[in-house]
């Protein structure tokens, strides 16, 4: 089920609308269970949504290998001694 191409303000005004209509006709403890069950709902859309996320990030960041991860340190410890060779080059 498609969302209603609507502004985000009309959308949240209209949960706001139908829970205001659904008061009068529960109970207090009818009211509650359901707001638990739709909270609940919601949990389980934002949990879902989130790991979608979380799954597309980990495809277009692959973790390096331990052989990837050697090279960069290698790559990152010959540039500070470069760096390093320059600043000592530069103090004489």
């Amino acid at each position: 089920m498609p969302l209603p191409n609507v502004s985000a303000k009309t959308f949240s005004f209209s949960a706001v609308l139908v829970g205001y209509l659904l008061i009068d006709d529960l109970t207090t403890n009818e009211q509650n269970a359901l707001g638990n069950w739709l909270m609940l709902t919601a949990q389980v859309l934002c949990t879902n949504a989130f790991y979608k996320q979380v799954e597309a990030e980990r495809k277009m960041y692959k973790t390096p290998n331990r052989e990837e991860t050697i090279n960069m340190m290698e790559k990152m410890m010959n540039a500070i001694k470069e760096e390093l060779e320059e600043l000592k080059n530069a103090k004489n």
